[in-house]
């Protein structure tokens, strides 16, 4: 069944990234398993590796934008070739919550509930914080903002501030302002960052402009900072994070569920019982990106030492799951402001 909704002409707007194909290869035991990945390929790629490594499972990995490939999902209906569903965000999965299937209970049972659908249809795999970007050698630590809310300030003191509108992430970060201050209150924090914003398409442009000096300042998710650290050690960028209860410091999700029409729901599942317990692994200690591993029940398994704990990073009590059926009006919003022409 083809599906048609207001959120899939909202997810088509945000689709700011063409649909690739991957080749996944097959080792002769039938057809791969079809993974479509809204997080980044330089991120996760490893990472698929290693799952194929250690199951013997092969992926044919569809790479995309998160909302593109949602969109799709949405299209296709029940015809859809994809088995899993990994999103960069809980706003771009919640919205196919008639095409997935119910999650194993075992596999619900390791991630906290404020990280996963309370249908059981998808579950976070690693946390992402919202963070400022800021260039340490044009701006210093005690010009920092204590909360995001000054950064829409007519008189902000610092130079533009890099956010990326179409990105999956700075959506859902809209989508929990909205939550937490209500819509007119929402809109008029973006109709005031927009006086003074750059607008990019991803999180890592936004990285590499703030550490170029062409923005002092940048919205964007923790690890990004570490993957351009990666690449060059010397760049003048730290992160700062919006600690306590202010909506700066909303923790979104990467999440994964598996599609109600896949023919291969044993293995599927082996897929998504790997991320959240192998895969976490991965994330604590062998990922340059450091993202938040979500297994609670796993010995041992910490974030990286110079990232400050998740539980300081609380915030505001946010509904991931209601990110999605806010989608359409959020986009809408953002739209308003003039942050996308």
């Amino acid at each position: 069944m083809r599906r048609t909704a207001p959120a899939l002409l909202a997810l088509l707007f945000l689709a700011a990234a063409a649909l690739t194909a991957a080749c996944g290869g097959s080792d002769g035991g039938g057809e791969p398993l079809v993974v479509y990945s809204g997080r980044e390929q330089e991120l996760v790629e490893p990472l698929y590796a290693k799952f194929t490594a250690d199951t013997g499972i092969e992926l044919d990995v569809r790479w995309g934008d998160s909302a593109a490939l949602s969109a799709t999902i949405l299209e296709e209906g029940d015809a859809s070739p994809a088995d899993v569903f990994y999103a960069q965000d809980a706003g771009s999965i919640g919205v196919l919550d008639g095409l997935l299937a119910e999650l194993p209970a075992d596999d619900r049972a390791l991630i906290p509930a404020q990280y996963q659908d309370s249908g059981g249809r998808w579950v976070g795999v690693t946390g992402r914080a919202r963070v400022m970007a800021y260039n340490t050698e044009r701006v210093e630590a005690a010009q920092l903002p204590g909360s995001v809310l000054e950064l829409a300030q007519a008189d902000w003191p610092l130079g533009p501030i890099g956010v990326a509108p179409t990105n999956a992430s700075f959506v859902g970060f809209v989508g929990a302002l909205r939550q937490v201050l209500g819509d007119e209150a929402t809109q008029a924090w973006l109709d005031g960052i927009a006086t003074h914003a750059r607008t990019y398409e991803k999180n890592s442009q936004i990285v590499d402009a703030v550490a170029a000096g062409e923005v002092d300042t940048g919205l964007v998710n923790h690890y990004y900072l570490y993957e351009k650290l990666a690449s060059d050690p010397a760049a003048p960028i730290a992160n700062h994070y919006f600690v306590g209860a202010d909506v700066g410091s909303f923790v979104n999700v990467a999440a994964v569920g598996v599609l109600a029409g896949s023919e291969r729901q044993a293995d599927a599942e082996t897929f998504v019982t790997w991320l959240l317990t192998e895969g976490q692994v991965f994330f604590a200690a062998e990922a340059e990106e450091r993202e938040y591993p979500l297994n609670a029940t796993q010995p041992g398994l910490e974030a990286a030492a110079d990232l400050p704990p998740l539980a300081d990073l609380s915030g505001p009590e946010i509904d991931l799951a209601a990110l999605a059926a806010g989608l359409e009006g959020t986009v809408q919003m953002i739209r308003d402001a003039g942050l996308v022409t």
